[in-house]
């Protein structure tokens, strides 16, 4: 009895010994099996380079930059930052590896300096063509070189014309009969004067008894000739050109100017100057005048100057260093933001930036489109896309622009359609204050005055109506047409409602349409925020706009006044993706 007795308990101990070696075993292993599933429930693996950590990938394979295998990390499980495909998180070993820093956005007084250089030219308006008012001879030149001054009235040569001869006795014969026949008298007078003969040679043509063989050209201007177009001899007809002569008391200083430098010329713009032979002395002129049309080879236009030139000391052709002080200054414009030239990535008509994120625990940079103006030096004028004080990439955007492209992330390259539609300005503006009108409707829920949210619904209402349609036509009026009706029934339906619950009820279609229009046609507001409560309207989550980056939320109030988050940025000038996040680049592997 006893014998079988303790069989019984070795049996027991053996069993205890298996059931606790089977937990040691599949116990740990289920432990594990459910870390692993949690593991993947928290986060989605991807792979990366150990020696690149910015390439990633959703598979394994190989570095595109140095073949290496690709080992896996796990990333965070929020969704955040995988949410915007405009964002890309690099690891600090990556930054310091591709040697990335950023630059302040900041303001900066908008003028220029630009150097030119030209030549010094004749001023063309005060350029005389000699010219011969009737056929004949040349028989004398009183003008011998090129170069020789003259003076207005001077003699230049003496021509023997027959036709001259001709109209001598026609006057002749008529003056004999002035008194019979006055008519013909005044003819024969009116041919010489259209032929340049003057009163007085007239008269001593009327009163000698021989005919004048020789006629003298005398100078219409004073100057310097610069071109002798006749010799002893020649024969020339009624128009031919004998001199040219050139007043040099004033020239023009004529520039080449590149296209980029177009947007900062304007006439009036004072121009300092330089000419080599003569060293130590700076003249001074204004801009009177940029030519219309771009020279195709060169790509440049001229700018002219016209300055004052007592002694003739500036000659024409002489060689001149010109310095344009100049400014795009304008209430919109004083003190201008903008960026270092090396910030910039264009891509045809696009320009991108990188933006370094703030507030994030690891490095992150959002690709910007921006607005470009002109160039100030290394600096760029930025017209929309950039605030002041954010940090924007200088040095190394194309490796950050690179490392996006891989990731599957929007880059110069690989950027959405636009979803935004071309409007006329006025028709923007008519939208801008349409949403002014919203953002009081906004904060009088923010704040739970339904009294107030009914008075800004009727103001909206107005401010739809004001709203010129006209200004549209063919896909972009169909568009407006499609979003009015909910915007007129909901305003309509806040306006006729006591009740702040309603009123917040018929806010969210309302701002979802608003938020439509302001993707679609664009405001002329520097940046309007697009937010997001997820658990207004019992959890179902709601949208709306507002003017500040701070939550007050519209649909709780006071109750629940910071909750919501901003899910998208408009900035004015700045385009709204209409396209899915772009497929990452897979490296080639052989």
């Amino acid at each position: 009895m006893k014998s079988k007795t303790k069989q019984n308990i070795t049996y027991l101990l053996i069993a205890v010994g298996g059931l606790l070696l089977g937990w040691l075993i599949f116990g740990e292993r289920s432990s594990e099996e459910t870390h692993v599933h949690t593991a993947d429930v928290a986060g989605v693996t991807e792979y990366t380079c150990s020696m690149h950590p910015q390439i990633r990938q959703n598979k394994p394979g190989q570095c595109p930059i140095c073949g290496m295998d690709l080992i896996p990390v796990t990333t965070g499980g929020n969704g955040s930052d995988a949410a915007s495909p405009y964002v890309l998180e690099m690891t600090p070993e990556a930054i310091a590896l591709s040697n990335i820093q950023t630059s302040p956005v900041q303001r900066v007084d908008p003028e220029n300096e630009l150097l030119l250089s030209g030549t010094v030219e004749l001023n063309e308006q005060k350029v005389s063509s000699i010219t011969a008012k009737f056929p004949g001879r040349i028989e004398r030149l009183y003008v011998n070189f090129t170069g020789q001054e003259v003076r207005k009235g001077e003699r230049l040569a003496s021509i023997y014309s027959p036709e001259l001869l001709t109209a001598q006795r026609e006057l002749q014969e008529a003056a004999k009969s002035k008194d019979l026949m006055p008519e013909l008298y005044e003819a024969a007078k009116t041919k010489l004067r259209l032929w340049n003969i003057s009163n007085s040679q007239i008269q001593r043509i009327e009163n000698a008894s021989e005919l004048l063989t020789n006629f003298d050209i005398y100078a219409d201007a004073s100057g310097v000739v610069t071109e002798r177009m006749v010799a002893v001899g020649d024969y020339v007809s009624t128009g031919s050109v004998l001199f040219e002569v050139a007043n040099l008391t004033s020239v023009w200083v004529v520039l080449d100017a590149y296209e980029s430098d177009l947007s900062w010329i304007k006439e009036g713009a004072t121009v300092n100057f330089t000419v080599p032979g003569i060293p130590g002395k700076e003249f001074t002129a204004n801009v009177q005048f940029v030519t219309p049309v771009l020279n195709a080879s060169t790509r440049a236009v001229q700018v002219r100057a016209e300055v004052s030139n007592p002694g003739n000391q500036l000659k024409p052709g002489m060689f001149a260093n010109a310095r344009i002080k100049t400014s795009t200054k304008s209430a919109a414009r004083e003190n201008a933001l903008a960026i270092q030239r090396t910030a910039v990535l264009w891509t045809g008509k696009r320009s991108v930036a990188y933006v370094k994120v703030a507030d994030r625990e690891a490095p992150a940079f959002e690709m910007r489109e921006i607005t470009l103006g002109p160039r100030v030096g290394d600096m760029y004028i930025i017209e929309s896309g950039l605030s002041e004080g954010e940090q924007v990439v200088t040095n190394g955007v194309f490796a950050v622009d690179g490392a996006a492209q891989l990731t599957g992330n929007y880059s110069m390259m690989t950027a959405p359609a636009n979803k935004m539609m071309e409007v006329p300005e006025q028709f923007q503006q008519q939208v801008t204050a349409l949403v002014d009108t919203y953002y009081t409707l906004k904060n009088a829920l923010v704040a739970s005055d339904a009294p107030a949210a009914r008075q800004a619904a009727g103001k909206f209402n107005h401010a739809l109506s004001k709203v010129d349609m006209s200004l549209l036509d063919g896909s972009t009026h169909a568009k407006w047409m499609q979003l009015l009706p909910t915007l007129q029934s909901n305003a309509g339906t806040i306006k006729k409602s006591t009740a702040i619950e309603k009123q917040r009820e018929a806010f969210s279609p309302l701002s979802d349409h608003l938020i439509e229009v302001v993707e679609t046609f664009g405001t002329n507001k520097e940046i309007v925020y697009k937010q997001k409560c997820p658990m207004a309207l019992g959890d179902k989550g709601a949208f709306w706009l507002s003017e500040q980056q701070e939550i007050r939320n519209p649909y709780f109030g006071e109750a629940m006044l910071s909750c919501g988050e901003t899910t998208q940025t408009f900035r004015k000038g700045a385009g709204v993706p209409a396209a899915e996040k772009p497929k990452p680049v897979q490296p080639h592997v052989h």
